[in-house]
């Protein structure tokens, strides 16, 4: 069993309840870039494309069809990892390894920095073809929403990133935290022989003093200096 509060997670092997897990942060942000992946990807793949005169598809976004790969792909891959992340979000209060949720973190900061940033340039990359491209009926909304919605998917995505920093760094703090508790400061002394003292407070005479024992007079007794007597024979 892992402590509770491991990177930022439960105690694993606690009951899991459904209401605590749909609110939890990292999992509405990946509800959130979810929704948001769908949209992207229905806006240009339903009208993203048209036939030119040719009759060729060409892209909406001035006839580069790399802005509308781009902006499918990106959508698609973030599509498929929210549900992967909110299917490791329930695994991970059963990870009993901290190893285990240390790469779960590491993977979760990375992707979703990485996700965040390529948003950002598909934002980018969008707007300036769509400012280049002729006026159209066809497919205008959807064209502006998938940029509207790739702008919006930055800061889910970075939010998600900054949560997982929060856990990588919640975990390293535990990680070097002393496991013990220090012992309270004790000002009495201990008595050796707790038994041994009298009711004055002083200590009886132990045994084997080594302090001789005076001779008796008209006995033939012989004294010996080792805090004992033995009789012998005059």
């Amino acid at each position: 069993m892992m402590e509770e509060g491991v990177y930022g997670g439960g105690k694993a092997g606690a009951p899991f309840d459904p209401l605590t897990f749909v609110q939890r942060p990292q999992v509405i942000l990946r509800a959130v870039t979810w929704l948001f992946s769908v949209i992207i990807f229905g806006c240009i793949s339903s009208q993203g494309w048209t036939l030119n005169k040719e009759g060729k598809e060409e892209c909406l976004y001035n006839g580069d069809s790399n802005a509308c790969n781009y902006g499918v792909g990106i959508s698609v891959i973030a599509f498929l990892a929210s549900i992967g992340f909110i299917a490791g979000e329930y695994f991970f209060e059963q990870m009993s390894s901290v190893k285990t949720r240390k790469r779960y973190v590491m993977a979760d900061m990375g992707f979703s920095a990485f996700w965040s940033f390529l948003y950002f340039v598909g934002f980018c990359y969008l707007t300036n073809q769509w400012s280049k491209s002729p006026e159209r009926a066809f497919g205008t909304s959807n064209m502006q929403a998938a940029i509207t919605f790739s702008f919006f998917s930055i800061f889910p995505w970075a939010g998600a990133a900054y949560l997982a920093f929060l856990r990588y760094k919640q975990g390293s703090d535990q990680a070097f935290a002393p496991s013990y508790e220090a012992e309270p400061n004790t000002t009495g002394g201990y008595n050796s022989y707790p038994d041994a003292t009298d009711p004055d407070g002083g200590y009886s005479q132990p045994p084997f003093s080594g302090q001789p024992s005076q001779p008796q007079s008209g006995t033939g007794t012989a004294t010996v200096d080792f805090g004992y007597q033995s009789q012998s024979q005059a």
